[in-house]
């Protein structure tokens, strides 16, 4: 009888073992090489008409969206620099001017880039807008984020190193298939510094690919390593040139001093947006910035907190182990004591959820260096997993680590559906699946309103 119960004890903690245990997907994706998609192809084919507006996109003017900016490029000349915007195609009673920008790149020179904010925007509201007049007129759409509040629902998309490869046709695809109201792009857009002399030409191929979702909702943009373009050998030592010409982002409505680093407030979330590549140590702007940032957030009209960033600060993939380090022991704990929900992250060309866990006691004394289960921290997923033509990071550090709950080698994209204050629906889809087929899924409670163990 003793030796019948201890057998059956002992049953019951393999399986509570296996129950906590992470998994690393044996999943293998397709054997063929990753590969640009040619500049011949329809994704990346110039609108039709003379100085037609082409690479339009649009992202928040403000920290809610009651303004919206609108960018686009003309390549023959500056032409018309107005937008008209309305309720309908028909009744576009309202207008506003663009700046106007180019910018030279080694032996590239860009085309005519304008940015215009439409303001007195309604929450949640259908708008129509076009610009182009006098020459060839596009029209586009898009919906303004709802008011933010505690329990309003919305649905964000979640993609990274995205890149323009066939495999990232097949993310923005099945991105669309899914549906989103808005997406978190946790950086590396274009790769053009991939190719030689950093092949600017491949910033606009990139914009006309993305310009099918971007034109008619917001995203809202991380900075990443590509976005840099540093190359001293070729004269080009002014960081992040093409980036800060062609995306902006409303970094002035959040207080901040740099493009890099902002805030927003969408529905019940409010999401902050920190630079990888920017200086972040102690007094600099960065850190100034988010030490105030984080005394700013109101958890009872945005309960939900996200940070967006580009290099992972919990990593188990030896593809940029560690890299996001130094910036993890400067800030972490501060997002723990603020009980972020979520992290999201890029760089390493892979998918890993992190459980809730912590590092935050170590110091060079104590040892204790081994990231420990916390119910106030976030959860950190990196969602480099665009499809980008450096390829998949598919050498997964063994044993797995026990912060680490799911992980695996395959492109893809994710979305977190916020359905009140106190549960948010996460899902992430692999793109060789069908388009509705959920890979790895999880319920998120809320880190103030419902604190409870949600890693599993």
């Amino acid at each position: 009888m003793a030796a019948r119960r201890l057998l059956g004890l002992l049953a019951l903690a393999v399986l509570l073992a296996a129950a906590d245990a992470g998994v690393t997907s044996a999943y293998r994706r397709k054997l063929e090489a990753t590969a640009d998609m040619p500049l011949d192809a329809d994704v990346f084919r110039a609108p039709p008409g003379y100085n037609a507006p082409q690479q339009v996109h649009i992202t928040l003017g403000d920290q809610t969206g009651t303004a919206m900016t609108v960018s686009w490029v003309t390549p023959d000349e500056p032409g018309n620099g107005t937008v008209a915007y309305g309720l309908s195609p028909e009744t576009m009673v309202l207008s506003a001017k663009a700046t106007l920008t180019r910018y030279d790149y080694y032996n590239y020179t860009s085309g005519f880039i304008h940015h215009c904010t439409l303001t007195k925007l309604k929450h949640g509201v259908k708008y129509y807008y076009a610009m182009g007049f006098g020459h060839t007129v596009r029209t586009f759409s898009f919906t303004t984020p709802p008011k933010p509040g505690p329990d309003v629902p919305f649905k964000f998309g979640l993609i990274g190193d995205l890149g323009q490869t066939f495999d990232s046709n097949s993310t923005v695809s099945h991105y669309e298939a899914n549906g989103g109201d808005a997406v978190l792009f946790v950086g590396d857009l274009s790769y053009a510094d991939n190719y030689p002399l950093h092949d600017n030409n491949r910033w606009d191929t990139w914009a006309r690919f993305v310009e099918r979702s971007v034109a008619y909702q917001p995203w809202l943009w991380t900075a990443g390593n590509h976005e840099l373009d540093y190359d001293p050998e070729i004269g080009e030592t002014t960081l992040f040139k093409p980036f800060t010409h062609r995306y902006p982002t409303p970094y002035r409505a959040a207080g901040s001093t740099e493009p890099f680093w902002y805030s927003v407030k969408i529905a019940s979330a409010h999401i902050i947006v920190l630079s990888s590549y920017s200086s972040y140590g102690k007094y600099t702007p960065q850190w100034l910035w988010l030490s105030q940032e984080l005394g700013r957030v109101d958890r009872k009209t945005t309960p939900w907190l996200i940070v967006l960033l580009h290099s992972p600060w919990y990593n188990s993939n030896n593809y940029h182990y560690m890299e996001g380090e130094t910036m993890r022991v400067q800030f972490e704990r501060w997002l723990v004591d603020a009980k972020v929900d979520i992290v999201l992250a890029g760089h390493v060309h892979s998918y890993e959820r992190s459980r809730r866990f912590s590092n935050i006691e170590y110091d060079i004394v104590n040892g204790k260096a081994t990231p420990v289960h916390n119910l106030d921290a976030p959860v950190y997923i990196n969602i480099g997993d665009g499809g980008n033509i450096e390829g998949i990071a598919d050498n997964f550090t063994k044993p797995m680590p026990a912060y680490s709950a799911f992980r695996e080698a395959s492109f893809g994209h994710a979305t977190l559906e916020i359905k009140n204050r106190t549960h948010a629906y996460y899902e992430w889809h692999r793109n060789h699946d069908g388009a509705k087929v959920t890979a790895d899924s999880v319920w998120l409670t809320n880190r103030y309103w419902m604190p409870t163990d949600d890693s599993n």
